[in-house]
């Protein structure tokens, strides 16, 4: 459960490298290799210390249904449903593996994200697993993209943090090279700060080449050790299953992106950053 403690939103990452996805249609529930999306975020509920429910961007709960997935055999599928009142299908209770969890219903079934050719690829169902080459399958990482704000009154604005040129460059002479800030988040709380080591980072992804942010567009957090941005570009490519990105600051004066260089601001201060798709892997994935 501890992989859950001040949770308020998680993405489920499995061992196919990809995350538990609340499909459009509001029923199913599949995989996904886009970690940027909304339908990969889960808010948490607790039931008590040991159980948790899991309710997907559409308001409905991660559920363990009755329906078998394929006749004859003995997985069955995991929903996106609204019980009334709430039962015991949509509770789930987080046993640690090493750094991974299970998620296990209350009847005794495991989570489990499907391989193999279709119509198994990308399902989801709950069961036992058999076979020892499946036992990784009911195995997830918990990305914690949101906590349990612990903040009753608002906060003065932050004061603006400066670098030097080797932290960031910028091919705009009329903006100054040693005055790019880096936003301030809210800080986690203490208890919090000493259970999580690193920084987190806040990222959303433009819609295209002139930075354009979608407005409604849900931004995601991950946790970052170090400070080397060629790092984490790389973490972040991992996170959004996006390839060949530029991670860049917005300076609050003018709007403009200014692309991270060699290395982060030092004592692992919080950032926001934006994630921005080279015009050329855009062309190819479009093509």
């Amino acid at each position: 459960m501890d992989f859950f403690h001040n949770a308020k939103a998680v993405r489920l990452k499995n061992h196919h490298n990809k995350y538990l996805y609340a499909d459009e249609d509001q029923e199913s529930v599949t995989q996904d290799r886009n970690g940027a999306s909304k339908n990969n975020r889960w808010t948490v509920e607790f039931v008590d210390d040991k159980i948790i429910r899991l309710k997907s961007c559409y308001n409905k709960y991660l559920t363990a249904s009755n329906q078998p997935f394929l006749l004859g055999m003995t997985g069955r599928k995991v929903l996106q449903t609204q019980p009334s009142p709430l039962d015991s299908s949509v509770e789930w209770e987080p046993i640690r593996e090493g750094s991974q969890v299970k998620l296990r219903t209350r009847y005794g079934q495991y989570l489990r994200a499907n391989g193999g050719v279709p119509p198994w690829r990308n399902s989801v169902t709950h069961d036992i697993p058999h076979r020892t080459a499946t036992l990784e399958w009911i195995l997830w990482d918990v990305d914690v993209v949101d906590i349990v704000g612990q903040s009753p009154a608002p906060r003065p604005p932050p004061p603006l943090v400066h670098h030097s040129e080797d932290s960031f460059t910028s091919t705009d002479s009329s903006s100054p090279t040693t005055n790019f800030p880096t936003f301030s988040p809210q800080e986690p709380s203490p208890a919090t700060a000493k259970m999580v080591e690193g920084r987190a980072i806040y990222y959303h992804v433009v819609s295209d080449d002139f930075g354009e942010m979608d407005e409604n567009a849900q931004g995601f957090c991950i946790n970052f050790k170090g400070n080397d941005v060629s790092e984490l570009t790389r973490k972040l490519e991992e996170e959004t299953g996006l390839t060949d990105i530029t991670v860049c600051t917005r300076n609050p004066l003018n709007g403009n992106l200014f692309p991270l260089r060699l290395q982060l601001p030092p004592n692992n201060v919080n950032m926001k950053v934006v994630v921005v798709q080279n015009s050329s892997s855009q062309s190819q994935d479009e093509a």
